[in-house]
């Protein structure tokens, strides 16, 4: 994926560790950034090392919380992402 790219945060609850914020989860955004290739942490806190490309992505703070005229940014691995 490349920066322009509309993307969506799969909404699933993990039984184990996650960086993705509750919050972001099932929620629409933009790569603003590829970031490069870093350690899933999911995976790394079970003792598994995989390397996975990591995103900036974009949100309208309305998107999120219902509100807000400013944009929230996160950083968000490969699998956490679908294309919208």
């Amino acid at each position: 994926m490349t920066p322009g790219t509309r993307v969506r945060v799969r909404a699933g609850d993990p039984d184990h560790h996650t960086r993705v914020p509750r919050y972001a989860r099932g929620h629409t955004g933009e790569i603003v950034a590829v970031l490069g290739e870093w350690a899933l942490p999911d995976d790394s806190v079970r003792g598994v090392q995989r390397a996975e490309t990591c995103y900036a992505v974009r949100f309208p703070a309305a998107e999120l919380f219902g509100s807000g005229d400013h944009t929230v940014t996160i950083d968000l691995w490969e699998s956490y992402l679908d294309r919208a």
